[in-house]
Order: structure tokens, then C-alpha cells, then sequence
């Protein structure tokens, strides 16, 4: 009877399903979820990051984005929406160069694009890829590789990112990304601390950059644990506020 009971033990065992194995796109979905990024669709965020001052209003896919700061004893605003771009020198709408208009337009949109991460990693743009899981300091991660379609991913579209999102808790700790422009380089992001603002969830980040640039983008969580790379910066917003 014991060897039967074993016997019907086991077969039950083997007949248990299989954990369904998620795809990149179903834990980019979760991410977006649980980190409330999807409210930033319609939302107004204001921070200030570094000197300057930046203010976001989003509305169902209309969007302009603001950065305030002062140079030279002027009031300067920049203003990046659907229609393009335009600044303000002192309230005063002033003419740009188009090569600097890019430069202003990627700059600003460079600091609300991490502001509000994962929000935006379903843009019709974006292509995501599943790579092998990772453990970073004894907690368990899926790992996504973004890339860019060129039609709709900007000047930046070959850059490529990493994220890293919690098996548990699937929240973002780590990020990396490599960039072509200025000559080129990697970047990793560390979780420094994290706020909720309205359900939204925003991150400060402990900035790193590899010691050896051979170091594959693949490969720089492990690049990290084994102390091969060195902080250069902070990434910290402050005065946060969230409106809907």
C-alpha cells in the first residue's frame, strides 16, 4: 500500500502545471502597473532636478514638457510639446537654431523620459526582448533588453537599455543603457531611494560608469558586484508633486 501511495504521489506531482513563463512584454505590463506609471498619462508632475525646474502635463497623448532655469541673470523656459519646440528668454518667445533646438529638445526630454520610468516602455517604438534572469545582491530579476524602431524613436533610437524588475515585487532597481552620442558610453543606475507621489512611484538613482568600457551592457550587473565601476553622479529629483 505505501509503495502504491507513493506511487500515486508521484504522479500526481508530475501532472502539476508548469509555472507559466512571462513575457517581456507581460512583465513590462506589471511594472507599468505596480509602479502606477500608468497615471502619468494624464497627469501634471512638477520636480525640480539638479538647478533647474521641470514641469510635465500630460493628456491623453498630448504632452508638454517644461524646464525652467536662469543663466546669465535671465529667466529661461523651455518648452518641448507635440508641436515642437520653443523658449523663453525673460517671458520674451526667442528664435533657435535647428541644431540647437535638438540639442534643448533632447535634453529636456531626456530628464522627463527618467523621471517617470517605466512609463513610456510601451510606446509603439519601443521593442522589448527577454534576456536570461539575474540575481543582484540576493534578490532575484527579470531582465529586459529595449531597443528603438528609428521611425518614432527619436535622435537616441540606437541606444539600447537594461532593466532590471523584481521577480516579487516587479519594480525596477537597476537600469543601464548604452548611448552613442559623445563619442559614447555606458551607464548604470542603482536604486539610492524611492517615493510614492499620488500612487506614482518615483526613484533616485546612484549613477555608475564601468571602469573598463570593453564591459558588455549584459553584463554590468555583475560588473557592479564585483566593484568595476565607479559612481560619477547622483540622480535625485526633488519637490515632487503629482495632480490629476
Amino acid at each position: 500500500m505505501r509503495y502504491v501511495s507513493l506511487l500515486v504521489l508521484l504522479f500526481l506531482m508530475s501532472c502539476k502545471p508548469e509555472k507559466k513563463q512571462l513575457t517581456a512584454q507581460e512583465i513590462i505590463d506589471k511594472t507599468i502597473e505596480y509602479s502606477g506609471a500608468d497615471k502619468v498619462e494624464n497627469s501634471k508632475i512638477t520636480f525640480q532636478f539638479r538647478d533647474k525646474d521641470y514641469a510635465a502635463i500630460r493628456d491623453n497623448g498630448n504632452y508638454k514638457l517644461f524646464r525652467v532655469f536662469t543663466k546669465d541673470a535671465k529667466s529661461i523656459e523651455d518648452i518641448v510639446s507635440n508641436d515642437g519646440f520653443e523658449r523663453f528668454v525673460n517671458a520674451k518667445k526667442t528664435a533657435v537654431v535647428d541644431s540647437m533646438a535638438n540639442k534643448y529638445t533632447n535634453s529636456v526630454n531626456s530628464v522627463h523620459y527618467f523621471s517617470v520610468l517605466p512609463y513610456g516602455l510601451n510606446d509603439k517604438a519601443v521593442q522589448k526582448k527577454l534576456l536570461a534572469p539575474s540575481t543582484v545582491k540576493g534578490k532575484e530579476y527579470y531582465k529586459i533588453q529595449i531597443t528603438f524602431l528609428e521611425n518614432g524613436g527619436g535622435k537616441d533610437f540606437e541606444d539600447v537599455f537594461i532593466y532590471w524588475i523584481g521577480k516579487e515585487d516587479f519594480l525596477i532597481d537597476y537600469l543601464a543603457y548604452a548611448y552613442r552620442t559623445n563619442e559614447g558610453g555606458k551607464r548604470f543606475r542603482v536604486l539610492k531611494e524611492q517615493c510614492i507621489k499620488n500612487g506614482i512611484r518615483f526613484v533616485d538613482y546612484h549613477n555608475y560608469k564601468p571602469l573598463d568600457k570593453k564591459i558588455p551592457l549584459v553584463s554590468i550587473d555583475k560588473a557592479f558586484e564585483k566593484n568595476q565601476l565607479k559612481k560619477i553622479s547622483e540622480i535625485v529629483l526633488k519637490d515632487i508633486e503629482v495632480k490629476f
